[in-house]
């Protein structure tokens, strides 16, 4: 899967957030996005889920070819599309055995064999996410701890099985155990699938556990500079005082 975002803008509340965003992301490989808040990061992961509150004014969105702009969000995630939310949601009601199963039937429709060994591959997966097994019958969301949500996130990544992935800051609020149990889920992805990702951090740690491939600094609405892995301990040396300064003084040529 080859995704292509070619001078993306967008708004919310009539402000402009997204200032021609140029992106190319695909299966196989691992990219980090950082920048300062309020930079755009997590607007572009909404944007490219089909989030209604925000209206896109420009630009493509371009799936293996395809301009996805027009589609739900649903029609997104059966391209093979998935988001890890920054904030996870409660679904009072819906158990985690339920929604999982419901989702892989989706996902899977005609491959009978996956279907028949999901409850096997679903309590595979709790084990290894180190999720307890009475998790199944309990509501999603419904009253777990920040980690237990985020671990949750990378169980149905894994049940799912999509073809690229992005995680908005999954890594924030975790303490380092559930930090290494939630990179442990997407190496796993990594290694054993062509799968890609968009990790989208404030910070370094996780990107210790996850390697990324290229590492892109979002400021001001654009993507402004990108790099190899070694960008990540720049920023983590210097802060983004370099990126502001050379952003300023290109905006002012």
């Amino acid at each position: 899967m080859k995704i292509e975002i070619r001078d993306l803008r967008a708004n919310i509340d009539g402000k402009e957030i997204l200032k021609g965003v140029n992106l190319e992301l695909q299966s196989g490989q691992v990219h980090a996005l950082m920048g300062p808040n309020g930079s755009g990061k997590s607007t572009l992961s909404n944007v490219v889920f089909g989030n209604p509150s925000y209206e896109v004014t420009g630009g493509e969105i371009l799936v293996d070819g395809t301009d996805i702009l027009e589609m739900e969000t649903d029609e997104r995630a059966q391209l093979g599309l998935f988001l890890a939310f920054q904030y996870p949601v409660e679904i009072p009601g819906v158990s985690v055995g339920r929604f999982l199963k419901r989702a892989h039937e989706i996902r899977f429709s005609e491959d009978t064999a996956r279907l028949k060994s999901f409850v096997k591959r679903l309590r595979g997966g709790m084990d290894f996410m180190e999720i307890e097994q009475g998790f199944i019958n309990r509501y999603l969301n419904e009253g777990f701890s920040g980690g237990e949500k985020k671990r949750m996130e990378i169980l149905q990544m894994l049940l799912l099985e999509p073809e690229f992935a992005i995680l908005d800051e999954t890594d924030s609020g975790l303490d380092i155990d559930a930090l290494k149990v939630v990179a442990k889920g997407v190496n796993k992805l990594r290694d054993e699938t062509p799968f890609g990702a968009l990790i989208i951090t404030h910070y370094q740690r996780i990107l210790n556990y996850i390697k990324p491939d290229r590492v892109h600094i979002m400021y001001q609405g654009k993507i402004v500079t990108s790099g190899g892995a070694d960008l990540v301990d720049q920023l983590e040396a210097e802060g983004y005082d370099w990126v502001k300064e050379e952003h300023s003084e290109q905006s002012a040529g």
